[in-house]
């Protein structure tokens, strides 16, 4: 836990970094990083950041975008909610995963986030809920939409598992998926 803790607060210190809120050093790419941690330390991130969240004295203003919460709110929005659970037991996993890949796509997910503006040159998205939010949404398919809507705002993607500059491994156990453009903060 010590080594988690002090990267944790090292990323506190990173977040507020000039170079970091305006892009800086990156040669012209996108402003998307990722904190990755083992998927056993949930409890201690999630608090974390909680805690950061509402720290008065942070130089930057986090706008968390919990990727679970957001999928609850678009199936509330198209009133699928309660017939999730029935659809599950009747027809299987497999075709519900199809169903709500079909209806809810990264372009619901970005318009949900734009929601949640306005956004201010600076802001930091801070994406959380990613695993529990597989596999309804990939992480590397909401970085992709969400980078052109957000050009002048840092991404940091919170990331139960590992990411090695060309790929991402979702729990460091999953197929990795590519994606090449963000940046390990630590």
């Amino acid at each position: 836990m010590g080594i988690l803790n002090e990267r944790l607060d090292d990323l506190r210190n990173y977040i507020q970094r000039r170079d970091f809120l305006e892009g800086k050093g990156l040669s012209n790419e996108v402003n998307i990083h990722m904190f990755c941690y083992d998927a056993k330390e949930e409890m201690t991130v999630l608090h974390y950041i909680e805690l950061i969240k509402t720290d008065q004295m942070l130089k930057c203003h986090l706008i968390e975008c919990n990727l679970y919460e957001i999928f609850l709110c678009i199936c509330e929005d198209f009133d699928i909610s309660n017939a999730v659970p029935n659809m599950e037991k009747e027809d299987g996993g497999a075709f519900l995963l199809g169903q709500l890949h079909s209806a809810i796509g990264t372009a619901e997910f970005v318009n949900k986030i734009k929601e949640m503006g306005p956004f201010s040159s600076g802001d930091v998205l801070l994406i959380t809920g990613v695993g529990d939010a597989f596999p309804f949404m990939r992480v590397h398919k909401m970085l992709d939409a969400l980078q052109p809507h957000f050009p002048n705002n840092p991404i940091l993607v919170i990331y139960p598992g590992k990411y090695d500059g060309t790929s991402m491994k979702l729990f460091s156990r999953l197929e990795a998926n590519a994606y090449y453009r963000a940046f390990n903060v630590f």
